[in-house]
């Protein structure tokens, strides 16, 4: 199937190479402490990794598309992680990243067109939407690999909350992105196994799904028993509370820098 993409729909984007590049630099700049402000260094990185992971987020979903039958998926740009080719650049990009800088919540939009008529079977159907949210569990797994394994020893602070806090993003976006709620990953699992007539009453609400989750996270309540699952989950990976909360006072720059405890 892959074989009828042409080389030019398959290229890894200018793009994407030059967020990775940001990712890269703003990565040395934190660990080396050679920016001017750890503070901005942190935000370079954590915003240009979390994109990047939004990347291969709907990455995921086309090239899971891809295999099960939709040929348009390359011819579309999103083989090559160009973020300029998604759908809703929107919903992806712009959004995803605000959410980050007000609430440090990692909330992926839809943004891949698949033109499902192509696409015969419901288990690829829900395998398609399922694969964003894998690689943000795959990509939580890489990034906390340092703490799980035991190998943080001589890794500068800001570095360690710095990964702590795109880790977060990750399980944040894995967890909520797997909700059964219209517009979401988790309802499109489940989607293709429900009736044509819940369906389609369903479908009118699909837009605002994203929001009404987000708005959701706003309430004291539901906000703590989220955020209480998610540093369960963290702290299994190795990743402590404190880890995190450093890492998203380090991200905000424009407040100052946090005050580190004594002794790191």
């Amino acid at each position: 199937m892959a074989t009828t993409i042409a080389r030019s729909d398959r290229r890894v984007s200018p793009v994407f190479l030059g967020l990775v590049a940001i990712m890269a630099v703003s990565a040395w700049a934190v660990w080396t402490d050679y920016s001017a402000s750890t503070g901005f260094a942190v935000f370079l990185f954590v915003v240009s990794g979390w994109i990047v992971s939004l990347c291969l987020h709907e990455y995921a979903h086309a090239r899971t598309a891809l295999h099960g039958g939709d040929i348009s998926i390359g011819a579309k740009g999103y083989l090559t992680l160009n973020p300029l080719k998604y759908t809703h650049a929107l919903l992806s990009i712009v959004l995803p990243v605000l959410f980050v800088i007000m609430g440090g919540i990692g909330l992926p939009g839809g943004a891949v067109f698949v033109e499902r008529g192509r696409i015969q079977g419901r288990w690829k159907h829900s395998l398609i939407s399922a694969a964003g949210p894998l690689t943000n569990v795959l990509f939580a797994v890489a990034l906390t690999a340092p703490f799980w394994l035991g190998a943080m020893d001589g890794v500068p602070d800001p570095f360690r909350y710095a990964l702590a806090f795109l880790a977060l993003l990750q399980v944040t976006a894995a967890i909520l992105n797997s909700l059964p709620v219209p517009g979401l990953d988790g309802y499109g699992v489940i989607e293709p196994w429900l009736s044509y007539k819940i369906r389609r009453q369903v479908a009118p609400f699909a837009p605002f799904g994203l929001f009404a989750v987000f708005g959701l996270l706003w309430v004291p309540e539901i906000n703590h028993v989220f955020f209480d699952a998610v540093d369960s989950i963290l702290r299994g990976l190795g990743v402590s509370d404190w880890d995190t909360y450093l890492g998203y006072e380090f991200f905000r720059f424009w407040q100052g820098e946090p005050e580190l405890p004594t002794g790191s």
